[in-house]
């Protein structure tokens, strides 16, 4: 389950439990909008609550994140998964994006304020 909430340039997405491929294509349908309508964006992902996520989830991430590539600003990743941290770096080679991952939800959100 994913709860996302929109600030003017931003998306934050916050996952609890298993990130299924349905999660991410309602995160896709915000973003696409967003990106549409005012142009490139900040993203907040906090996983530190997500059990899991299925390997569809993982390809369709890669698919984004390429068609993507000069619409992301800045990419806050909260996690304390090594996994999750080596997927976070790995997608930076996607995005023309800032990427950065943080332990706290309060860090990643001051980083990504710190921007405005």
């Amino acid at each position: 389950m994913i709860v996302i909430d929109q600030k003017s340039s931003c998306v934050s997405v916050s996952v609890f439990g298993e990130f299924t491929l349905a999660d991410y294509k309602e995160f896709e349908e915000v973003v696409n909008y967003k990106v549409r309508f005012e142009g490139p964006v900040d993203l907040l992902f906090d996983l530190s609550r997500m059990a899991d996520l299925t390997i569809d989830v993982a390809w369709e991430e890669i698919k984004f994140s390429r068609a993507h590539a000069n619409d992301f600003k800045r990419i806050a990743v909260v996690t304390d998964s090594q996994w999750v941290t080596w997927s976070a770096w790995l997608s930076q080679t996607f995005v023309n994006a800032d990427v950065e991952v943080f332990g706290d939800a309060g860090e990643a959100a001051a980083w990504l304020d710190s921007a405005e």
